[in-house]
């Protein structure tokens, strides 16, 4: 036992008398800030908060138009342990709605500005060694004209709504100060079934004064092995915060990433050494593809037809605003693959990274924008031409091509959605911004969401319409009639639709289908059915169209919205702003988009009766439907080709009825019950 002490201290000593050769530290420091609004300037104003964090959660979501948009003062104490002495520190700001100006120990050190991407600041002479030093993160979220959006039909909430972390790297590392990225770009030149040729950008950082002599390792890992690994000997210039280092590769007969069907993904791995030892190391997901767009015939992913079945997202809910948990996000995707969603628009702007993971890991085809917003149906305008205003918007895109390029669910870059040539017409900016975006990643295309005709519809490479045929006016069939003589005015154009929806409240049920007014008090759920599968047979009918997104997979917060069962909330969602409900719309579109057998009764929330004989309307993919209605067989029916079946003209007794469907064999079946109460 002697002996084994005596080895352990040896051991033990020489561990800790090795060089400091420093891996990276990620330190997330979210917990204990105190938080005051700037108005608030009594000494004991704060409170204190944990990230992410926001001060509209209540104010906005509860239908105030004048909610807070202002400064709110984040502080938070932190012990810089004497050790750290000779490594590099680093704050990584997620997200801060939408100016944030940062300081350590009273002294500026930088100003953010852009309420949707990451940020990066380096405070390694900034900060106090041994000390407690102060963290003041002053965040702003009234309107600025020169920093996108101007306007939006959602809240603009503010605070510092993302992860906050610390990172520790050695003097030499793998440079988190290119935009945040992850200083890694895995550049697909070229992806066939066959091959799959990349380009390995790392950007690398020195901190000394001195040229110092490393090596730059890669490899491709598929799990546990290693499918190709190169090295690299670099030198790195002195006090550089960028130094772009290429490593190409070529991997032969590739597993591809292929949507839901099979989102695989290699792992890239680049490790940065020096004298044998490794100072940094960086890990991101290769998930090689290749994809087209054919104006005739829509959107193929490695080759082969996928029709484009997507929804739109806003990163925010009930309660919490948009100060999500990875767990908000995670329900979000899980419902949504249960819906059969393969395809995504993350709308307005770049949302978390962990979604774009998340997208990643599912297979979910994504489209990414910058919050270049138009007003839609509101006043003002998304568009000001200064130059500021411009600059901030090639800022944003930079940021969100930077931070998520190595994201393979990631098919499209988006440039702006509803704007508006009159006064300052953007076209020429939109053209710059086009041309900027390519020279950032030249593999991927660009498009953009339009309401609107106009020269701004023929920029990018793809584009999209929100329409809203059958909810803002006219009747759904007038998307067909618009979508055929688009295609046939412009053949050559990608078209898709970024947006279509109609609003419904679970609580306004009626017996009759009647088109409501979207202003008003009044949004029944069987309307935004009916509009779903009429406007879904329509698209669904013309393989043209490239993708199509909902408007919108949850209800969200829009503080000026007075409509619906209550006032600050687009209700267009399949699904409520809680997510406890999902409407009868969500399993219309679970029918034709997810496989698994399912069976659903429509209308079930429509419980109080008026008149003696009713439609039952079923949605399944199944063979067959039995309808039994109080333990009588009613009728057999095949779903139709949208998955629908209609029992026309079912009695219904006084008092309560048991409404029952029943599909399958007598092995396995599929059964839903709701109760009907005629008056």
């Amino acid at each position: 036992m002697k002996n084994l002490r005596l080895t352990f201290a040896i051991w033990f000593a020489a561990a800790f008398s090795l060089p400091t050769f420093a891996q990276r530290e990620d330190k997330l420091i979210n917990q204990d800030w105190s938080f005051r609004f700037s108005h608030q300037v009594n000494a004991n104003a704060a409170h204190r908060v944990d990230l992410p964090h926001t001060w509209n959660a209540q104010d906005a979501l509860g239908g105030k138009q004048d909610y807070k948009r202002g400064i709110g003062n984040y502080t938070k104490k932190i012990f810089i342990r004497p050790d750290w002495k000779g490594k590099r520190l680093f704050l990584r700001f997620e997200g801060a709605n939408c100016v944030s100006n940062v300081f350590v120990n009273g002294k500026h050190i930088g100003e953010h500005r852009g309420g949707y991407g990451a940020f990066v600041f380096e405070i390694t002479d900034k900060v106090e060694y041994g000390k407690e030093n102060t963290l003041l993160v002053r965040v702003n979220n009234g309107e600025q004209l020169d920093v996108m959006p101007l306007v939006g039909d959602f809240n603009f909430y503010g605070g510092i709504y993302r992860d906050v972390h610390l990172l520790l790297t050695d003097n030499l590392c793998i440079s988190p100060l290119d935009y945040a990225s992850s200083g890694v770009y895995l550049i697909q030149q070229q992806v066939t079934d066959k091959q799959a040729a990349v380009c390995a950008r790392v950007n690398l950082s020195n901190g000394t004064g001195e040229l110092r002599k490393a090596v730059v390792r890669l490899q491709i890992n598929d799990g546990e092995k290693t499918v190709y690994e190169a090295e690299k000997e670099v030198s790195m210039t002195p006090r550089t915060d960028v130094q772009a280092e290429d490593i190409e590769f070529i991997l032969t007969n590739p597993r591809l990433w292929n949507g839901t069907r099979d989102p695989f993904m290699y792992q890239a791995v680049v490790t940065l050494i020096k004298d044998g030892q490794e100072l940094d190391k960086v890990e991101q997901p290769l998930g090689l593809r290749y994809y087209t767009t054919d104006p005739d015939k829509g959107f193929f992913l490695n080759g082969k037809h996928l029709p484009l079945h997507g929804v739109c997202r806003h990163q925010e809910r009930a309660e919490v605003g948009n100060a999500l948990h990875p767990e908000h996000h995670e329900e979000d995707t899980r419902i949504m693959l249960d819906m059969g969603v393969n395809a995504i628009r993350l709308a307005h702007y770049p949302q978390a990274t962990y979604m774009y993971d998340l997208m990643d890991k599912n297979g979910i085809v994504t489209w990414a924008e910058i919050p270049f917003v138009g007003p839609g149906g509101y006043a003002d305008k998304g568009f000001v031409d200064q130059p500021s205003f411009r600059e901030n918007g090639k800022e944003q895109l930079k940021e969100m091509i930077r931070q998520h390029y190595n994201h393979p669910s990631i098919c499209f870059w988006g440039l702006f959605n509803e704007l508006k040539e009159q006064g300052d017409n953007p076209v020429e900016y939109i053209k710059e911004l086009n041309t900027m975006a390519h020279r950032e990643d030249p593999t991927r295309p660009t498009t953009s969401a339009s309401n609107q005709g106009g020269a701004l519809n023929f920029i990018t490479d793809h584009i999209a319409w929100n329409r809203y045929d059958g909810w803002y006016g006219a009747t759904p069939a007038t998307l067909a009639t618009w979508l055929d003589a688009t295609h046939k005015s412009y053949p050559g154009i990608k078209i898709a639709i970024s947006e279509y929806g109609a609003g419904a409240s679970i609580y306004h049920q009626q017996d009759s289908l009647v088109q409501t007014v979207p202003g008003s008090w009044w949004h029944p759920e069987n309307w935004q059915t009916e509009y779903h599968i009429q406007n879904w047979k329509i698209i669904s009918e013309r393989p043209y169209v490239w993708g199509s997104f909902v408007w919108n997979m949850f209800d969200f917060g829009a503080a000026h919205r007075t409509e619906g069962d209550r006032p600050g909330v687009n209700d267009k969602g399949l699904v409520t702003h809680d997510r406890k409900i999902k409407k009868d719309a969500y399993y219309f579109y679970r029918a034709n988009w997810n496989p698994e057998p399912m069976v659903y009764i429509a209308g079930r929330r429509n419980v109080d009766r008026v008149k003696p004989l009713v439609d039952v309307q079923v949605f399944s993919n199944v063979e067959e439907v039995r309808l039994i209605v109080n333990g009588r067989l009613c009728g057999k029916m095949k779903p139709d080709g949208l998955k629908v079946c209609l029992f026309k003209d079912v009695p219904l007794r006084k008092g309560s009825n048991e409404i029952e469907v029943r599909a399958g064999d007598g092995k396995k079946q599929l059964i839903d019950r709701c109760t009907w109460i005629l008056q």
